[in-house]
């Protein structure tokens, strides 16, 4: 039984006919919030403040109205909160934190757009209410008068502890509550702020025995949020002393690469016992490291791991004790050499008998270990007369060595050797080549025929090269010569050996002068040689649009633009229009214009289809694209509709589809849609069509009834437009099931569509009662000529509520129909200062020759009797719905009452539908014309007949 009631539910989405109305609507928002919140104040100072506390959940939920659909995101403080929080919840209508901190406190704003007018924007404070653990510390001075025999000795506990709202403070001695006054040997001073937070002094003045005690300091803020009190107790006693410590290692420690450092710190003084802590001076102590009690070992050391390393000991007595130690690991790099000529003789070149000057330069640490020793061809060599070996100054040049050649002789060529090493070893030498014979000549530099300018193509592999001759070859810097720009590694100078800079996947940017340079290290110190290499990167045209989807009925025109925005070189050859693959139109490109235009005249099936526009220069094609189509654009689900969810039996429910149609003029008229469905869950969709009669106009409602959804489960609705082209766009969305409730009063809506008629109830007092119906179970034959043939929407299946007038009622009979009672909000704390206003609306049909009155009461709490009607209407006013609307201004919960009277004969019915009461005044009241709107039919498609007769058997 349950598969067939679930196979009916998908296959019986029962019709209601498609009515049209205007509703496209600029965004409103309104927030609520859920989660753990410990107090909300609706209004302070025309702002929401929500109160949470840390750790708890906090959750949002941003509630939008308009159509189309807005779109949400949420900000904090006029900042994005995407890089506090994933960005599903970033643009989701509910922004969920869980385990909110304090620094996450602060405004959030929910912003809603769609299009229409200005986007709508509402905020929330949350304020993050916490408290942390109090931290009692201890000082103490000691003053000697002089010329007096007396000593004083006071001491001062301060107690900080971190909250929010403002901390209040308590001092207990053992049992004792302190206060002010309670005891002259103790001072307690006013809460004040200090970096640390807020802090509560006590003052023990010239100490005596009995204030050798446990202090206890008590924080508290006053058990908002549920936040229990927090304590902290410190022993006072004659022992109580601040923290003394020692290192038990050297200070520097000198240490080689992979060795393992262990620092040894050890307390000699504090009561109570201190703590210790290790801190190094590169914000945080190596991954490797190992701290043990008062040990910190540095396991395998590298040069990255050198510093300062402290021991930190802290008892809250006094200062914390520290105590540093450096670790300086021995290295050698960085090997350089240079050649400078004799400086006193305006030449480059190394003549006989002049001097030369060779130095050599390495980076070591520690400097003060540094030594340097020379070899010629292989053996030592002493400083002499003529051979001067010296060490710049460290402060000058730090870890250089030069070798002067004074009086160069045929027999000083050879190859000289520069050997940097450590004391005491342990760390590889660094040696250094640098041959002087008859070819050691300077640099020369050039750029090769042809080599400038170097034209290439957006995308190529390119070579810059500048020739370099000379011995030794130094190295070459290339750098931008036009402008202070990055090199394509992101640095503003590279190296190369060979003299050629590789550049590859060359860009646009790159374009520009390069500038080729001899460095001074590594060969002659002389003036650097350079030259200058221009690039040129030619690329293809960009164009706009790269894709564009252009949307139109048979038998319009369609305009195609493609525009150039830049290319290099800037001379367009000439451009191709296609369809598909075939050539539909060529030619060159106007040197006057940026753009070039295929129009088709008009649009046949044939035409349909994807366009390139193809704009040609040397380096390549840029590509427009267009595909034409005659798809229609989705349909946009109206999320507005009040009240849509119905039920009229226990175990199935319908849901009131409402939906418009996207540019509906752009393409072919709309013949049909498509309407998919299926269980959340489940794999099969189950499907009808649902023909469309008239165009459809922009902004018009549709509206299709389903009907036999089994509760509680929910739905995927898929929607698809169908024209002569076919399907266009799909939009889907999810119906969910919720039990009926009593809205909250902002938004209370009723449409009768549930048998609960939303909590209405008929008065006992009166003659007869409200009957609820729908037309397509209403026997209209009994009284022809009264009575709607539909619901406010069209629809045959909805549900009204009328009087019935046909005997035995006579003229002037009473039936009255009473709303559940409201709740006004109070404004503020201390009352109302004014009436709340709400705007009570509703639709009537008054229609037949025998017409009584319908009046609209409102009642009070504690109202015994009716008072005069807040609206009142009289006779036959045509065979259509009408809407009325009436402020109301209640000073204490309340209810509504619908009064239906009878006329003198049994043409007679009344009718309402669609009863809705909100907050405010009521904006425009309508003008009496009509809400009804034209229907067509619709058919369901079924599997077989039997299971469609099973189906009408049982609406029977």
């Amino acid at each position: 039984m349950d598969l067939i009631i679930t196979v009916l539910g998908l296959l019986a989405l029962m019709v209601g006919g498609i009515s049209c109305q205007g509703v496209y609507a600029p965004p409103t928002v309104r927030i609520i919030h859920s989660g753990h919140a410990c107090n909300v104040e609706e209004e302070r100072h025309t702002e929401r403040v929500y109160t949470i506390r840390e750790g708890e959940t906090l959750e949002l939920t941003c509630l939008v109205t308009g159509h189309p659909r807005p779109q949400i995101r949420w900000t904090k403080t006029a900042g994005s909160v995407s890089d506090r929080f994933q960005d599903s919840s970033v643009f989701n209508d509910t922004l969920h934190i869980a385990k909110i901190l304090r620094n996450q406190g602060g405004r959030y704003y929910c912003k809603a757009e769609n299009g229409l007018g200005s986007p709508a924007i509402k905020s929330i404070r949350v304020d993050v209410y916490y408290l942390d653990n109090p931290v009692i510390t201890v000082h103490q001075s000691i003053g000697e008068a002089k010329e007096q025999f007396y000593y004083e000795r006071t001491v001062f506990l301060r107690c900080v502890a971190n909250s929010n709202p403002p901390v209040r403070y308590s001092w207990h001695r053992g049992r004792e509550v302190l206060t002010q006054g309670s005891d002259k040997g103790v001072e307690i001073y006013e809460p004040f702020f200090t970096q640390q937070g807020e802090t509560k002094i006590l003052k023990l003045k010239n100490l005596r025995p009995q204030d050798y005690a446990n202090y206890s300091c008590i924080a508290s803020v006053r058990n908002v949020c549920g936040i229990p009190d927090r304590s902290v107790i410190f022993g006072l006693t004659n022992k109580t002393a601040s923290p003394s410590i020692k290192l038990l290692v050297e200070d520097p420690i000198v240490v080689n690469p992979g060795q393992t450092v262990s620092l040894v710190c050890i307390t000699t003084g504090g009561e109570p016992t201190p703590t210790l802590t290790w801190v190094s001076s590169n914000d945080s102590l190596p991954q490797r490291s190992v701290v043990k009690g008062g040990t910190l070992t540095l396991p395998a050391i590298t040069s990255d791991e050198a510093g300062v390393y402290s021991c930190v000991a802290s008892n809250n007595v006094g200062n914390p004790a520290k105590k540093s130690t450096t670790i300086v690991v021995r290295a050698l790099k960085k090997g350089r050499f240079w050649i400078t000529p004799d400086p006193y003789h305006n030449d480059d070149n190394i003549q006989i008998g002049r001097e030369v000057k060779i130095s050599c330069q390495v980076e070591a640490t520690p400097p003060e270990e540094l030594t340097f020793s020379w070899l010629k061809n292989g053996r030592s060599l002493r400083s002499s007369e003529r051979m001067v070996i010296t060490q710049t100054d460290p402060d000058i040049s730090p870890g250089t060595t030069n070798l002067d050649i004074i009086d160069l002789k045929f027999t000083d060529f050879g190859t000289y050797t520069c050997v940097a090493a450590l004391k005491g070893g342990g760390i590889p030498e660094i040696s250094i080549d640098v041959n002087i014979s008859s070819t050691t000549v300077p640099p020369s530099l050039t750029v090769p025929r042809g080599k400038s300018p170097l034209v290439a193509r957006e995308g190529d592999t390119v070579e810059l090269e500048c020739l370099v001759s000379g011995k030794p070859k130094p190295i070459i810097l290339w750098s931008r010569a036009d402008k202070e720009a990055p090199m394509p590694d992101g640095s503003m100078q590279m190296e190369s050996y060979d003299g050629v800079l590789r550049i590859v996947n060359v860009s646009r940017e790159m374009t520009g002068s390069y500038r080729c340079q001899t460095s001074q290290y590594n060969g002659f110190n002389v003036k650097p040689r350079e030259a200058v290499v221009e690039l040129i990167v030619q690329y293809p045209p960009t164009v706009e649009p790269v894709h564009m989807e252009v949307r139109q009925g048979l038998g319009r025109p369609v305009v195609m633009t493609c525009r150039v925005l830049r290319a290099h070189p800037s001379r367009v050859l000439r451009f191709e229009w296609l369809l598909s693959n075939r050539l539909l139109h060529a030619g060159a490109f106007d040197p006057h214009k940026d753009e070039t235009e295929y129009t088709i005249r008009s649009l046949n099936r044939e035409g349909w289809g994807e366009y390139t526009c193809n704009v040609i220069n040397e380096a390549g094609a840029g590509k427009c694209t267009f595909q034409v189509t005659g798809k229609a654009y989705p349909p946009e689900f109206y999320y507005d509709t009040y009240s849509p969810l119905w039920q009229n039996r226990p175990r199935v429910y319908g849901f009131k589809l409402q939906w418009t149609q996207m540019n509906p003029g752009a393409v072919d008229r709309i013949v049909a849609y498509r309407l998919g469905i299926r269980q959340v869950g489940l794999q099969r969709w189950w499907e009808q069509e649902i023909p469309v009669g008239d165009t459809i106009g922009k902004g018009e409602l549709m509206t299709h009834n389903l009907t036999e959804l089994i509760k509680p489960e929910s739905y995927e609705v898929r929607l698809t437009p169908i024209t002569r082209f076919g399907e266009g766009d799909s939009t889907i969305r999810i119906i969910t099931y919720s039990a009926p409730i009593n809205p909250h009063l902002r938004e209370f809506h009723c449409s009768f569509e549930e048998e609960a008629i939303c909590m209405f109830t008929q008065d006992k007092n009166d003659d007869f009662d409200w009957t609820r119906h729908s037309a397509a179970t209403r026997d209209t034959k009994y009284t022809p000529n009264t009575g709607p043939s539909a619901d406010r929407t069209g629809s045959k299946q909805g549900f009204y509520m009328y009087i019935e007038t046909s005997r035995p009622r006579k003229e002037g009979d009473q039936a009255r129909l009473v709303s559940p009672f409201f709740n006004i909000a109070l404004k503020n704390s201390y009352g109302l200062t004014n009436p709340s206003a709400y705007c009570f609306g509703f639709f009537y049909h008054m229609y037949g020759k025998h017409i009584g009155t319908l009046n609209a009461f409102l009642k009070q709490k504690g109202q015994m009797t009716l008072e005069a009607p807040v609206w009142s209407l009289s006779g036959n006013q045509g065979d259509r719905w009408k809407q009325a609307k009436v402020s109301i201004h209640p000073t204490s919960s309340f209810q509504i009452v619908l009064e239906g009277i009878r006329g003198p004969g049994i043409e007679g019915d009344i009718a309402i539908d669609d009863i809705t009461l909100e907050e405010g005044e009521c904006r425009d009241p309508p003008p009496n014309i009509s809400a009804n709107a034209l229907s067509t039919s619709s058919h369901i498609w079924l599997l077989c007949t039997t299971l469609v007769l099973t189906l009408l058997e049982g609406q029977r």
